[in-house]
């Protein structure tokens, strides 16, 4: 296994003769602990991938350093880095059968184990429940058998590594969720250091052992899936990750285990904030937003309701605000709900 470690990690490109530049990552320090499953998930363009191609050699910092364990990666060129890596495309080759396909990186190191080439490719297969499949050609699997295809190849000369570059995306969702059951299965029995691209924010925290919220090029914050989705620290990973309504207000009293705010002329109360803020951001989550509680009550002008099977998403607005609530059943055109002062996250300035 490997700890994978970037510490001051840009990347700048330039953008012709006026030398002007972009900024595609921005001072990236991240830890990846060894045998972790973590995921970086942001919106198109905010360098995801960048990174992961950075992590894989494929690209190279402007400034920074990636290290694998202690090791700086500076100058190693991709097929020195013992990564396997599985991008969006897949990428097998047609003309190769699928056993082939997945041996195809054992033509330049020996199997793992002391094992022959067949057994390995055997035993991968075996792996990603495609046994029997290895004289097929590729174009006469499913997407998804390609996806797990791509997947044994990458795992074949045993890496320390693996990277994968939202390899789920083309496919439908009742697919994905099947094969990232099978992937999380996989990752967790070979127990292998495992960085996963997406801009799904439900398939980042399904799998996850912590994920990495990235947005211009930068990192807004690190953390298990459960303290991303209930305690988000900035305004952007409440706005991406989930159903989050956004408030703004100003502290108008407070003791040690309250705050007033005023938003809007309400006022509300939500937990205790820092002695010095006087101007204050929260959050409060759709399925917090409910017509039983009592406290911190307003009214909501609903504008339009989905049906989603267990519950039914409103939007609508207070104030102005654009309000989302998470409900049992479609709600009248006007609907007062109210939320716990604990169901209220306060978010970094």
């Amino acid at each position: 296994m490997t700890e994978l470690r970037l510490e001051g990690v840009s990347k700048r490109y330039e953008t012709g003769a006026s030398e002007t530049a972009a900024d595609a990552l921005q001072e990236i320090d991240l830890t990846v602990k060894d045998g972790e499953f973590f995921t970086l998930v942001g919106p198109s363009g905010c360098g995801k991938t960048t990174t992961l191609r950075t992590i894989a050699g494929f690209e190279e910092p402007t400034d920074g350093t990636v290290y694998f364990d202690d090791k700086p990666m500076a100058g190693v060129p991709p097929e020195d880095r013992d990564v396997g890596v599985v991008f969006q495309s897949y990428g097998l080759f047609p003309h190769l059968s699928v056993a082939e396909n997945v041996g195809y990186g054992l033509r330049f190191r020996n199997p793992p184990g002391g094992v022959s080439v067949d057994e390995r490719v055997a035993e991968l297969l075996e792996l990603v429940d495609l046994e029997g499949t290895g004289s097929r050609d590729p174009d006469q699997l499913s997407g998804g058998q390609q996806q797990r295809v791509a997947l044994a190849r990458a795992l074949a000369p045993a890496p320390d590594l693996l990277l994968l570059d939202e390899p789920m995306s083309a496919l439908d969702a009742r697919l994905r969720e099947s094969l990232r059951r099978q992937l999380t299965r996989i990752q967790s029995r070979l127990d292998i250091t495992t960085v996963y691209v997406t801009h799904d924010q439900e398939e980042a925290l399904a799998i996850s052992d912590r994920l990495a919220v990235m947005n211009d090029g930068r990192i807004e914050q690190v953390a298990s899936p459960q303290t991303i989705y209930r305690e988000p620290n900035t305004r952007f990973v409440a706005e991406f990750v989930g159903d989050n309504n956004i408030f703004e207000g100003t502290v108008v009293a407070r003791d040690a285990d309250r705050c007033v705010v005023d938003v809007g002329g309400k006022a509300v109360e939500v937990q205790s904030i820092p002695d010095g803020t006087d101007r204050v951001h929260f959050c409060v989550r759709a399925a917090a937003l409910s017509p039983t509680v009592e406290r911190n009550q307003f009214p909501i002008s609903v504008e339009t309701s989905e049906f989603r099977g267990e519950t039914v998403h409103a939007y609508g607005r207070w104030n102005g605000v654009p309000i989302v609530l998470q409900l049992e059943e479609v709600p009248a055109d006007e609907i007062t709900v109210g939320f716990e002062p604990s169901s209220a996250h306060v978010l970094e300035p």
